[in-house]
């Protein structure tokens, strides 16, 4: 063994006594050997049982000898339902984006995690793996009691199920906790839903301009039990230069595919998935590829209410914000718009005539709405309805798909 690594491993084994808030005895054998002794005896944590072999005895440590759960991506999900699950990422690499519902419980800082990769680049692993066993020994009480937070079983995750939450796992399950590893990280979770929605899903679309009511209508079709994907809910975005007036702020592009997975997991498959019509951005966020091709040949139900009526839902939707925030919304579309119409519109924005606001743009988006079907691959059903009423359409729609569309 390296004397260097030697030295500075039994260094390290003092501080991680210290820190330890659990038994010091731990099960396991004759680590540089690979084969653990019988399960039944304890030895103590001691230099010359636990820091022995090359530096690959940490992995050696957390794998072979604690027998640590891993579960592939699709059990991870089944499982991890109503359970406690820990990011073990640093916070940067969680604020980008998550397993939706896991809580932040890095291993390393933003800042220690450039140093240990800068190390790793430079002066290989071993130099690395000693430089995060020296950084995350002081915390390991701290971990321990921040865990015990969280009753009940524990679900972990790193970026590629590796040293990160194998190091955790081994921490907490020495402190009696019951743990499970998502096998190949969050990576793994990421192909997983891609494979899952590249597998084929069984699309309908509703499209209409602007104003019509999709939104409304699909809220109800999942009162009456239908399976939606609510695009613009998951995107905090109701997808025009508007969309954004009044609602949250919106995920990251990688958090948003994210909260796609997890509905797309939660589906039957087998079964229609209804889902408006949209651009691939929507607000500053953009849907992944292999649903929004999907998107583009699915089968499509066309609504058109009259402009009228479109015109009323959007003053009840958008009249009461800020005339601040739709001036910013009408100047971003203002070279679309041309510079009469945006003029036009503006004046009436400060006349306070926000019917004509609405009228003005609403014939902007119609445009662009007519050039985007007009590019669709598949032939749309249009339906004609006495009411558009969300409540009362909704089921008319779900009939008329279930005649029309055979899926």
């Amino acid at each position: 063994m390296n004397p260097l690594l030697y030295h500075r491993l039994h260094e390290l084994k003092e501080k991680l006594i210290l820190c330890f808030s659990v038994s010091p005895f731990l099960r396991f054998g004759s680590l540089d050997s690979g084969v653990p002794i019988a399960p039944s005896p304890l030895r103590p944590f001691t230099p010359s049982n636990c820091f022995v072999g090359n530096c690959s005895i940490w992995r050696k440590f957390v794998d072979k000898f604690h027998g640590m759960k891993k579960l592939k991506a699709d059990e991870f999900v089944a499982r991890m339902k109503g359970q406690v699950v820990l990011d073990i990422r640093t916070p940067a690499e969680f604020a980008d984006g998550h397993l939706p519902g896991a809580i932040s419980f890095p291993l390393f800082s933003d800042e220690e995690r450039v140093v240990v990769g800068t190390l790793y680049k430079q002066q290989g692993k071993d130099t690395a793996v000693l430089k995060g066993l020296e950084l995350v020994g002081p915390k390991l009480k701290k971990f321990v009691l921040q865990a015990r937070k969280h009753p009940g079983p524990l679900y972990l995750y790193c970026w590629r199920g590796g040293m990160r939450s194998s190091s955790m796992a081994w921490l907490l399950e020495t402190a009696g906790r019951e743990v499970s590893l998502l096998e190949g990280g969050y990576k793994a979770y990421r192909t997983y839903g891609r494979e899952l929605i590249s597998s084929g899903l069984k699309l309908i679309m509703l499209s209409g301009p602007t104003g019509s009511g999709k939104t409304e209508i699909l809220h109800q079709l999942i009162r009456l039990g239908h399976q939606v994907l609510d695009l613009e809910g998951l995107a905090n975005h109701r997808g025009s230069s508007f969309g954004g007036i009044g609602q949250p702020p919106q995920p990251t592009t990688e958090q948003f595919t994210n909260l796609i997975f997890e509905q797309i997991m939660q589906f039957d498959l087998s079964q229609p998935i209804w889902v408006e019509g949209e651009s691939q951005a929507i607000g500053r966020v953009s849907i992944l590829h292999e649903l929004f091709s999907q998107m583009n040949c699915c089968h499509t139900i066309r609504i058109d209410p009259p402009k009228e009526e479109r015109i009323e839902r959007l003053l009840r939707d958008y009249a009461g914000f800020p005339a601040g925030e739709l001036q910013r919304s009408i100047e971003n579309i203002s070279k679309r718009l041309g510079g009469k119409d945006t003029q036009d519109t503006l004046e009436a924005l400060h006349a306070g005539d926000y019917r004509k606001v609405t009228d003005i743009t609403l014939a902007y988006y119609d445009k662009g709405y007519d050039f985007s079907m007009a590019r669709r691959e598949t032939k749309m059903l249009k339906y004609v309805a006495k009411s558009y009423d969300p409540a009362l359409i909704a089921p008319e729609l779900a009939e008329f798909a279930r005649r029309e569309i055979h899926l």
